[in-house]
This record gives C-alpha cells, sequence and structure tokens, in this order.
C-alpha cells in the first residue's frame, strides 16, 4: 500500500512538471510570435557636438540625399532601401565613408564631429557611442 501512495504522488509530480513545461514551452512560442510581429522601428540620430540634428525612421523614410555642414566640410548622408550611410564627405581620412551602411557599430566623423548612431543604443557591444 505505501508503494502505491508513491508511485501515486511520483504520478502526480511527474503530472505537475510536465504542465509547467508545457506552459514554459507554450509561452516562449508565444513571445516569440508577438516579437515578430510587432512593429520594429530602427531610430536613427544624427549628431554633431553631441546635439541631435536629425531623427531618422529607417522603416518609414524614403530614399533621399542631404548634407551636413560643419566649419565649411560637409558630410553628405544617403538614406536609401531603409539604410543610411555618409555617402561623400570633405574630411581628409574619408573613415566615415568607407563605414558604409549603418549597422551595429556608429558612423562616426571626427573632423566634422559627425556621428550617425541608433537611437535607442542598440550595438553589438552595448557601449555608448558618444564619449566626451
Amino acid at each position: 500500500m505505501a508503494k502505491d501512495i508513491r508511485t501515486e504522488q511520483k504520478r502526480k509530480s511527474t503530472y505537475i512538471l510536465a504542465v509547467l513545461c508545457a506552459l514554459v514551452f507554450l509561452g516562449g512560442i508565444g513571445g516569440m510570435l508577438w516579437n515578430l510581429t510587432r512593429s520594429h522601428e530602427r531610430q536613427v540620430e544624427i549628431l554633431q557636438d553631441g546635439k541631435i540634428l536629425y531623427t531618422v525612421d529607417l522603416d518609414r523614410a524614403e530614399d533621399r540625399t542631404f548634407t551636413v555642414t560643419y566649419e565649411g566640410r560637409t558630410n553628405e548622408i544617403e538614406i536609401r532601401n531603409h539604410q543610411i550611410r555618409v555617402k561623400a564627405a570633405d574630411c581628409p581620412d574619408q573613415i566615415c565613408v568607407h563605414m558604409d551602411w549603418l549597422e551595429s557599430a556608429p558612423i562616426v566623423c571626427l573632423p566634422n564631429h559627425l556621428s550617425i548612431q541608433y537611437a535607442d543604443g542598440e550595438s553589438a557591444s552595448g557601449l555608448d557611442a558618444v564619449a566626451n
């Protein structure tokens, strides 16, 4: 009889564990579906000397090119196919141009005090892109 009680308790605990695992699994599936269907806005900030010049939602932005100036020098910024880059610059090293399209690391033009970064701080390293 004691053996029957232990067997019954084992069945109940196995059943409870199975139900809990199923709930966790279903919760994970629900979370993934919610994450896939929600809007993923990609806000980008264009800063100069730490001040925001423009905020652009890349998901809604139309293709265009515009110029940002600093002490007579220019950066030509291009938005195309919901991506952003520095297309051309008057700076001597052209590092900002060679960085190509914005991904996880910010685009920085030190001579022109310009940076382009994700507004929500997304980056591969999780570090802030602006340092004083």
